[in-house]
């Protein structure tokens, strides 16, 4: 299989697990059970979770994702972001949708919708990036709601989720980068009901290897090289290393990991004023006149 027929096939287990999910999307259901069928449903498909399912519910944006003994359950109303990606070999599809439960898409979500595929349209080789942060903010915006400025789309590579080059949100004059033809990038806007900004609060809940350094605690090696072998730079669940150790040793050899620089810990990010935040996400294929759309 080669890079484009493997990003195709990532992009189909995407998009088939994306709409077998929202049969578990009710309120009462729990949070946990919905990230581990969308996990174990990528397996089964004959993909590997590219990062752990993010299940971001009202002004969390995103990075939120269950642990085990999570009691979160869904109410009817919330707006649940569910943020998935498949990868194959190291090359990544990266997918989002946002339902509101129990009820129908609503103006908030339309908007990020609207944004997302206008953005879409103004994709093809020699495109400046700002063209497509420009789209997504005056659609937003037009809408009634804001774009969150400070979260943006990512250029994806073999076995990086974000590999240097932010698709942004909004316009900015200085955001120059030429998309070539073979690109692979993740559009994703942000709308809110909020002031337009995320801040970081706590916990992590997930995290992503970055390089190996000496740590004294024991538990701590031995969880480094776990992390190193089974998910190399891709990001990883707290949630799928609870057992490896006690609760305890684990948060504490975490802990460890990211002051040395091991590990790089995502926190939550939620909208300044608690605004409502919906977003939703393609992976496309940049082409000489337009957008191979994976997901």
């Amino acid at each position: 299989m080669d890079e484009r027929e493997a990003l195709i096939k990532a992009g189909e287990i995407a998009r088939q697990v994306k709409k077998e999910v929202m049969d578990l999307v009710k309120p009462g259901a729990k949070l946990y059970d919905i990230a581990e069928f969308v996990e174990k449903r990528i397996v089964e498909l004959g993909g590997n979770p590219a990062f752990p399912c993010n299940l971001s519910i009202n002004a969390q944006a995103a990075h939120y994702t269950p642990y085990k003994g999570d009691e979160t359950t869904l109410k009817e109303g919330d707006y649940l972001k569910i943020d998935l990606g498949v990868h194959i070999d190291g090359y990544i599809a990266d997918t989002a949708v946002t339902v509101r439960v129990g009820m129908e898409e609503d103006e908030l979500m339309e908007a990020a919708r609207e944004a997302l595929e206008n953005a879409i349209a103004t994709v093809r080789a020699g495109v400046k990036i700002r063209e497509i942060g420009k789209a997504i903010e005056e659609t937003i915006r037009r809408n009634g709601f804001n774009p969150i400025v400070n979260l943006s789309g990512h250029k994806i590579e073999r076995y990086k989720l974000h590999a240097g080059v932010s698709i942004p949100n909004v316009y900015r004059q200085n955001d120059t980068y030429e998309l070539k033809e073979g690109d692979v990038i993740a559009i994703e806007p942000f709308a809110t009901t909020g002031a337009g900004q995320v801040i970081e609060v706590p916990p992590a809940l997930i995290f992503m290897y970055l390089r190996d350094r000496p740590v004294r605690n024991v538990h701590a090696r031995r969880l480094l090289l776990k992390i190193k072998n089974e998910y190399k730079t891709l990001p990883f669940a707290y949630r799928w290393l609870q057992g490896f150790l006690p609760e305890g040793q684990l948060k504490l050899a975490l802990s460890q990991l990211e002051k040395a620089g091991a590990i790089y810990a995502y926190p939550i990010l939620r909208e300044i004023r608690g605004g409502m935040v919906a977003q939703f996400e393609h992976t496309v294929i940049v082409e000489k006149d337009g957008a191979y759309v994976t997901t």
